[in-house]
């Protein structure tokens, strides 16, 4: 188990345009690895991409539960948006913002074109809130945090609850 450190905001390696993936190999496949790993132990989240664990390459992993509308977890190499629809304003977190939420506008709809794990390219579609957590890991590959995204940091950013954890 190789379970990454998270970069959190304001590190610059949050801002920098991941490269794209080119070579297909064990290094690869040792990244997605530690991806899933890193995923794994961090409750409640639902993508994460490369960037966040300190690797500037095209490579996010996304894990909406089926109840929530989504797949289970996916891999998207070199994700591209090819087509979007519709828009709707939503609550979003982030591994890299663990203090603050924000309501952030994002398609309902998109297709991806992206390639798997063996570097096959496909199509994909993705709806609702599985559609809106891919569109936030790809902007992690763009350099962007959601905080880009906000319309109004004063209307729009939520400090995080804390939950305590006493009786």
């Amino acid at each position: 188990m190789a379970v990454r450190d998270i970069l959190t905001h304001p590190s610059a390696c949050l801002k920098q345009i991941a490269e794209p993936v080119s070579v297909f190999d064990q290094s690869l496949q040792q990244l997605l690895v530690d991806i899933e790993d890193t995923l794994a132990l961090a409750p409640g989240c639902v993508g994460i991409a490369a960037p966040q664990i300190g690797t500037s390459q095209r490579v996010i992993m996304t894990a909406v539960k089926e109840s929530s509308g989504g797949r289970g977890r996916q891999v998207l190499i070199n994700p591209e948006i090819v087509s979007h629809e519709g828009q709707v304003s939503g609550r979003e977190g982030c591994l890299s913002v663990p203090d603050f939420t924000g309501n952030v506008v994002r398609a309902v709809d998109i297709v991806v074109r992206a390639q798997d794990s063996d570097g096959q390219q496909q199509l994909f579609e993705f709806s609702g809130f599985e559609a809106r957590v891919v569109q936030h890991e790809i902007d992690h590959l763009d350099g962007l945090l959601f905080l880009d995204r906000l319309v109004s940091r004063r209307h729009d950013l939520f400090r995080r609850k804390v939950y305590s954890t006493k009786d």
